[in-house]
């Protein structure tokens, strides 16, 4: 099979869906891959390396897109559009929850179009979620810290404060990869951290891993109201696998909360949990609600390519591998992938996504026929 591998060209996207090294095992398979020249350069990956890998190195997008399967970071953005085929397969993340135009551009491409935060194991895990997850977790607390500064718009808040002078309050909506990995940042820099979630067995998990060192408390209206008034950071960590994330901060309820505070929404890419939440770029990435500093970039782990691109690849790798050797019967075939499945020949294969947009929804299996 061929495939390509274009560079990203999302605002402030760095990322690059393969490394040489991935690149390396396609081509002993027998498969070309047609990388557009400069694509791993924001993760400083030469064209030289993925030449040395095996790469054919194209000098425009086009070539790249004219492959069979397309593997990417991000979603296609509007210049991308008219690169999608009735023949292709795409594999990257799509959150089309969220961007009912995209939605509606790959049903009328009739594209192949598997989206990483979709595929799903039998245990429930999203193991090609997961590593983006963590480092947004991670990277959420630090740009929290950084935005509590007062010549950002924050508080002027230090998050683990000095000895005589309390530390800041740092409230985590949603317990699951993204809040834990928020929560342990926080810890670690020294704020008091509150985190809420509706499953009663991950708060459990939570308060052992970190020794009762944090607040768990159960996500209601009355808990979040009380913990989002008292923050001076607040962290959207919800998910709902492949569908919308609900609004669990509403407007009115900003002019509550502590003047100079930062909401920082992870939960953008899928909508937001934040009523006041709209996506912002790493090049303009805040704006002020009701004297609130909102961070909602969408594509949060663009910040720090090197880590996320082999974080990344490391879990995209084996479901490449598969769709590279076996097309369309690995999804058949793979249970994983076929939740990964979210729209081929025109139908819409994700229930969640057609529910959002009132769509109509065909089985993925029933498409694949």
């Amino acid at each position: 099979m061929r495939i390509g591998l274009p560079r990203e060209i999302k605002d402030g996207e760095n990322r690059v869906g393969l490394t040489p090294g991935a690149v390396t095992a396609l081509v002993r398979r027998g498969h070309e891959v047609l990388v557009e020249t400069g694509a791993g350069e924001g993760s400083f990956l030469s064209d030289e390396e993925y030449a040395e890998a095996g790469a054919t190195i194209v000098p425009t997008a086009a070539e790249a897109w004219a492959a069979e399967m397309i593997v990417k970071v991000k979603e296609p953005v509007g210049p991308e559009y008219d690169f999608l085929r009735a023949d292709q397969i795409l594999f990257t993340y799509l959150h089309l929850a969220a961007d009912r135009q995209l939605t509606e551009v790959l049903l009328e491409s009739h594209t192949t179009a598997i989206a990483y935060e979709t595929v799903q194991t039998a245990e429930g895990k999203l193991p090609l979620l997961m590593p983006m997850s963590e480092v947004a977790g991670r990277m959420a607390t630090q740009i929290g810290a950084a935005y509590l500064e007062k010549h950002r718009g924050g508080r002027g808040v230090l998050l683990g404060g000095v000895p005589g002078v309390p530390p800041a309050d740092v409230t985590i909506l949603g317990g699951g990869t993204v809040g834990g990995n928020a929560a342990k940042v926080a810890l670690g820099m020294g704020a008091q951290v509150t985190v809420l979630d509706i499953h009663h067995d991950r708060l459990q998990y939570l308060d052992d891993i970190f020794l009762g060192r944090l607040q768990t408390r159960a996500s209601n209206e009355y808990n979040i109201e009380q913990a989002v008034f008292n923050a001076d950071l607040v962290i959207g960590a919800v998910l709902i696998p492949g569908g919308r994330a609900p609004w669990l901060v509403t407007k009115p309820m900003l002019s509550h909360m502590r003047k100079g505070a930062v909401i920082v929404d992870v939960a953008v890419d899928q909508g937001g949990c934040i009523e006041t939440s709209r996506p912002t770029t790493h090049s303009n990435p805040t704006f002020v609600v009701d004297d609130v500093v909102h961070y909602c970039v969408a594509n949060m782990p663009g910040a720090v390519p090197r880590t996320s691109t082999f974080a990344l690849v490391n879990q995209t790798m084996t479901y490449a591998l598969s769709l590279a050797n076996d097309g369309l019967d690995a999804v058949r075939r793979n249970p994983d992938l076929l939740h990964g499945l979210n729209t081929h020949k025109g139908w819409l294969t994700h229930d969640l996504v057609a529910e959002v947009f009132d769509l109509t929804y065909t089985d993925p299996l029933k498409a694949l026929e």
